[in-house]
């Protein structure tokens, strides 16, 4: 995450210095340099140099019509407000239709504390909604392995769109054994994997067939890259996790970049959206009729506001720090 954090700043400059939001700039990058992009060390048994290009070649010729598709429809985002745990049954049934109202097609429950509660609160949820929007379930990783099937089992009628995270986000399987189980209801798991390899493993164990990148959580950008091409190959669709301050505004850029230059896939995958904390940042991403909207600003949209930055620095205090780089050893300093 550290490598990640420094590896997604370089980006943002990158793409501010070039004046093009991240998703655009990388969509104009070449095949042969988005390749360049991808450490492909232990990857080669899931995918190669060679077929990443093919599938980046593959998508050159559509990317100009793919970009105008995009830019017309917005990306399908999907909802974690109606869901949290504890709250009463009418705000549950009320964030329910708010979401609705506002042209979500799935929201997702927490479910996981109690789970004849739960079974109550899919039985509002699923009669506030209907039939017709999709309903997921995250666990929060509080399962075993029986215990994830039991638990599902029981909330199978209600339709579910996908499980997330069933089981300890480290146990590919694991997580492999609940998918093959409960199967066909999804299985939805990658929010915490710490890089490519385990993603691999994710992809090659059969652990489930929603992937959920996180644009903090492994080595940034580049590493990301490796793995929308993993499942881009393995016929993986990938719904980015975005549950965290300034999550929504990051990985929007990786999901667009493969709308118009990877796979072009707008009907099968989405985006989570939590709305909250938004405010804090220079350009807060737009989700509007339950999709997100291109970002036309320069940069990655990672960058806080100056205000928000000093008013919540912790534990006290101005959060801007001045290095004098004389005093650095060279091995360590930083232009």
């Amino acid at each position: 995450m550290a490598i990640g954090a420094v590896v997604n700043a370089l980006w943002d400059l990158r793409a501010k210095r070039a004046g093009q939001p991240l998703w655009a700039l990388l969509a104009d990058l070449s095949p042969e340099e988005l390749v360049e992009l991808v450490d492909f060390r232990y990857l080669t048994d899931a995918i190669t140099p060679d077929e990443a290009l093919e599938l980046f070649r593959a998508a050159e010729p559509h990317r100009a019509t793919r970009r105008a598709r995009l830019e017309a429809q917005g990306y399908p985002a999907y909802t974690t407000t109606p869901g949290w745990l504890g709250y009463d049954d009418e705000k549950l049934a009320r964030l329910c239709r708010e979401a609705v109202d506002e042209g979500f097609e799935q929201i997702k429950l927490k479910v996981g504390g109690d789970l004849d509660e739960d079974v109550r609160r899919m039985g509002i949820a699923r009669a506030t909604v209907g039939p017709d929007i999709r309903i997921a379930v995250d666990a929060n990783q509080r399962w075993d392995v029986d215990e994830a099937v039991t638990w599902i089992e029981r909330l199978s009628p209600f339709d579910l769109a996908w499980v997330e995270e069933p089981t300890s986000p480290d146990d590919v399987l694991g997580h492999a054994e609940i998918a093959r189980r409960i199967a066909p209801i999804p299985v939805a798991t990658g929010e915490h994997m710490a890089n490519r390899v385990i993603a691999k493993q994710l992809i090659q164990a059969g652990s489930m067939s929603v992937l959920q990148i996180d644009a903090t959580r492994v080595a940034g950008v580049n590493e990301n890259l490796a793995i929308l091409l993993l499942a881009a190959k393995h016929g993986v669709r990938v719904c980015p996790h975005a549950g965290g301050v300034g999550l929504c505004e990051a990985v929007q850029h990786l999901s667009m970049f493969d709308a118009v230059a990877l796979t072009g896939d707008l009907d099968t995958r989405c985006i989570e959206f939590v709305d909250h904390l938004h405010e804090h940042f220079v350009t807060p991403v737009d989700v509007h009729g339950g999709r997100y909207w291109p970002p036309t600003a320069p940069g990655a949209g990672t960058e806080m506001l100056a205000d928000s930055l000093d008013t919540y620095a912790f534990p006290d205090g101005p959060a801007w720090v001045v290095v004098d780089t004389e005093t650095v050893p060279d091995a360590v300093r930083v232009a």
